[in-house]
């Protein structure tokens, strides 16, 4: 199964009562094994969970550390890059180099970098004391 057939897959799992848009995501570990998120939306909007954040929180559930490739996908007019919260939480995850797929569900995408998605990325090196 290739990335996008499981991000699509999930996606109709999704939980979206209130906004009805459902996004899926799935991730390949380093170590090959694919890990998979949807949205899920709670009344109180700001409680909900992104897919990005549910495949991130899968792989690190499951063991593993560092992603190699991520796939987004949405019943969207254009592909839907990932929230800001998102793009960090991949960056803490993937190398600037790894490629992010964004799909819509009648076939358009987009691939792009994490570097391309989140230019300017805060790292812990940010944190370091001369």
């Amino acid at each position: 199964m290739t990335l996008r057939e499981a991000a699509t897959a999930v996606r109709e799992r999704a939980y979206a009562p209130y906004s009805r848009f459902k996004v899926g995501a799935a991730l390949m570990s380093t170590t090959g094994a694919v890990h998979v998120g949807c949205n899920v939306e709670n009344v109180a909007y700001p409680e909900g969970t992104c897919a990005e954040a549910g495949a991130i929180a899968a792989m690190i559930a499951a063991g593993d550390t560092r992603i190699a490739e991520v796939c987004v996908i949405a019943d969207s007019p254009e592909p839907v890059p990932p929230c800001g919260g998102c793009r960090q939480k991949i960056a803490e995850f993937a190398g600037q180099e790894v490629k992010v797929t964004l799909c819509t569900t009648d076939g358009k995408k987009k691939v792009m970098t994490v570097a391309e998605l989140l230019p300017g990325v805060f790292t812990s090196a940010h944190m370091d004391r001369a």
